[in-house]
């Protein structure tokens, strides 16, 4: 009996040393392409790309998420969203960010000169005004759910187009044609902001700004293309203003951080992946930043 017994207890230490050996726990950013803005006359504020995260903050004003569970020696795939490209016409919305669940990219201004909508994605396109001073019927693209939130409606009467949505409010919140803020996290050692919407176009003067975390400007009026969204970001690019000549501004990149105890296990990086890693107190921090390819632990 007493033997029956201690093997019982050697089994079950066993099988929990295993558990813990072969798993370890990673904290994540997975921050999507932000969306182009629009290009011509007013166009709308590109959105930002979608965020998922566990430290701090979320996207979306979602609940924040937890740390994965990570098996060793399994293989997992990580993509970074491009931004989307701007042009004379609707902005194109940014492309999606993974890493065990997915982030999905900005969506682009609304542009040319027959009042588009903004596009659904992470967080919403602006919508396009071209009524040169009447009433548009072009409204911002919706956000998803936990990464982003809506793009802007125009105002119409000269007032600047649509902004582009952010990861922490909707466009226009902070004014008409300014884009919507992004979130800030300290999963790198420091604190970062991404996912800012890009800034409306105009029609007599001036410009509007991005939101914070990498948001592009809108051009300056009365002739000005957008600027494009900061990259590795998510940043929405800015809408033009004014002439059928200007461009919507880019969207910025996406990015992909992982962080996790450097006494826990070692990362190998596939080809495909570019990435640059730093250590802060006990942890490692890997940030990728283009491309897309395999990463695994030992």
């Amino acid at each position: 009996m007493s033997r029956f017994g201690t093997r019982t207890r050697v089994s079950t230490y066993t099988s929990s040393w295993f558990a813990i050996e072969l798993n370890l726990l990673v904290d994540y950013l997975i921050v999507a392409g932000g969306g182009a803005g629009g290009g011509r006359y007013q166009g709308g504020g590109g959105g930002a790309g979608g965020i998922l995260c566990s430290v701090d903050a979320t996207g979306g004003g979602g609940t924040l998420l937890s740390a994965t569970k990570a098996v060793k020696s399994t293989s997992y795939t990580i993509v970074v969203g491009a931004g989307g490209a701007g042009s004379l016409n609707q902005g194109a919305s940014g492309s999606d960010s993974t890493f065990l669940t997915t982030a999905i990219g900005g969506g682009g201004g609304g542009g040319t000169n027959s009042n588009q909508n903004g596009l659904a994605g992470g967080s919403g396109g602006g919508g396009n005004d071209a009524t040169e001073g009447g009433t548009p019927t072009s409204v911002g693209g919706a956000g998803t759910a936990n990464q982003g939130f809506a793009g802007g409606n125009p105002a119409g009467s000269s007032n600047p187009a649509g902004a582009g949505g952010g990861a922490g409010e909707a466009g226009n919140t902070d004014g008409q044609g300014d884009g919507g803020d992004g979130i800030a996290t300290t999963i790198t050692g420091s604190s970062v902001s991404y996912g800012g919407g890009g800034g409306g176009g105009t029609r007599t003067s001036g410009s509007k700004a991005g939101g914070t975390g990498g948001g592009g400007s809108s051009g300056t009026a009365p002739s000005g293309s957008g600027s494009a969204g900061t990259a590795n970001t998510g940043g929405g690019g800015g809408g033009s203003s004014g002439t059928t000549s200007s461009s919507g501004g880019n969207g910025g990149s996406g990015i992909v951080v992982l962080r996790y105890l450097t006494d826990a296990g070692t990362i190998t990086i596939g080809a495909g992946l570019t990435s640059s890693t730093t250590t802060s107190g006990s942890y490692t921090i890997v940030s990728f930043t283009a491309g897309s390819g395999i990463v695994s632990w030992a």
